[in-house]
């Protein structure tokens, strides 16, 4: 079989620079991808001249979507057979479905967690992005501190009863199947006491609300919850464990050498936006210029954070600090592109249809909208901070008055404080 020809990019030569520099250029990015002749390379290539425009269910029954996951549903494969996949799939044009919360929390929750019954019930539709799933985590009251949430769960016979509300349900309105959790045992503390249950969104008993956004579309909604059963069966883990099953996908990402767009993966990202101004005749300003350069500046920070990172998956070795700063930096350099191209659309950048240094609109205007999102939404900058400073750095914890009290005493004492 001959090597299909690829387009050479730009990226594609920063890229094969970055990956071919010997060991000694940087000991923390060491690595290369297999040759084209890889026998990993040539059954990819085999499949998709069998199915040269796949759907969402054939890429899942081939293990495309998920690789890193173990069989049947993904191919157990290790970092570098991910990249592999990854490239080939990108060189034949081929999107993987685009299931968010289902692939990237839901499914792993099941594969640590989940039943057999379970695992075979969902995960296929979840892959092939059939069945689309959102997350039922955040309250009004609960956002940094997810672990206070106040929505009960109670057993009835076979079923749980569930009553409370929650908020910034993204694909809530899209969603067949959510991820909840709720409060089990209220006089456990705040975090033993919280159980993971799979919902069906169309249950009866739920309000789905929408929240508009000032981008004028239509992601995040508000959930009301009253008297809704959910069968004993949807019970993920064990009662009163949901609070660790919320947090495993942490270590299930996958291995991926994508930049991404700079909306969450969406979207254009810095490179786009130079090479927009370099088509454009460049810019003459000093000082946007400069801006320029810092924003090439820290997307070259992230392409290495996420190298260093990838080496270290590849060598089997935990992530180190800098995948807990990864996030921080790239939500503020979300927006930083966002402002910089909103800026070089001039006086016309206060209408809609503006895009940067007169060109089409394209994305630019939602993403200048949507942009402030970023640091908010899966953890505020500031909360991503404090992470840091203390789980990498081994700065002093903040002083927590409610330890040793469970959740309803908690309760009890706000209430008392509020009075």
């Amino acid at each position: 079989m001959q090597p299909r020809s690829r387009p050479l990019t730009q990226r594609s030569v920063e890229q094969h620079q970055t990956l071919s520099r010997p060991a000694a250029y940087s000991a923390a990015v060491d690595f290369e991808l297999p040759p084209e002749t890889d026998p990993r390379r040539v059954e990819i290539r085999s499949w998709l001249n069998e199915h040269p425009s796949p759907t969402g269910r054939q890429l899942a029954e081939a293990g495309y979507v998920a690789p890193h996951w173990p069989k049947p549903f993904g191919l157990a494969a290790d970092p570098i057979h991910q990249l592999v996949i990854d490239d080939e799939l990108r060189a034949a044009g081929v999107r993987r479905p685009n299931n968010p919360i289902g692939i990237g929390w839901a499914g792993p929750t099941l594969l640590a967690a989940g039943t057999e019954a379970q695992q075979h019930k969902y995960l296929l539709g979840l892959l092939s992005g059939e069945e689309i799933w959102c997350q039922l985590f955040s309250e009004p009251g609960s956002g940094s501190d997810l672990a206070s949430l106040a929505t009960r769960a109670v057993k009835d016979g076979d079923e749980w009863v569930v009553n409370g509300q929650k908020i910034w349900t993204s694909l809530g309105h899209q969603a067949k199947y959510g991820i909840l959790i709720a409060r089990t045992d209220p006089e456990e503390s705040k975090q033993r006491g919280i159980s993971y249950f799979i919902c069906k969104m169309d249950s009866p008993g739920i309000d789905i609300r929408p929240i508009p956004e000032m981008t004028g579309g239509h992601t995040f909604n508000e959930v009301f919850m009253t008297d809704l059963r959910i069968p004993a069966a949807n019970l993920v883990g064990e009662v009163n464990d949901g609070w660790r099953l919320a947090k495993v996908t942490l270590s299930n990402e996958r291995v991926s050498l994508s930049a991404a767009g700079a909306l969450w993966g969406m979207g254009p990202d810095a490179g786009d936006l130079l090479a927009l101004v370099r088509s454009s005749g460049g810019v003459v300003d000093p000082l946007m210029r400069q801006r320029l350069v810092d924003m090439y500046m820290q997307s070259e920070i992230l392409r290495l954070i996420r190298l260093r990172t990838v080496t270290a998956a590849i060598a089997g070795r935990e992530p180190g600090p800098e995948a807990s700063v990864r996030k921080v930096l790239a939500d503020e350099h979300g927006q930083q592109i966002m402002g910089i191209a909103k800026d070089l659309a001039g006086a016309g950048g206060m209408l809609t249809d503006a895009g940067p240094l007169g060109t089409e609109v394209g994305i630019w205007h939602y993403g200048y909208l949507f942009a402030p999102a970023l640091t908010i939404g899966g953890g505020t900058g500031d909360v991503q901070r404090n992470i840091i400073s203390e789980r990498v750095l081994g700065l002093p914890h903040d002083v927590d008055v409610e330890v040793g009290k469970s959740w309803s005493e908690s309760q009890r004492s706000a209430g008392s404080s509020a009075t």
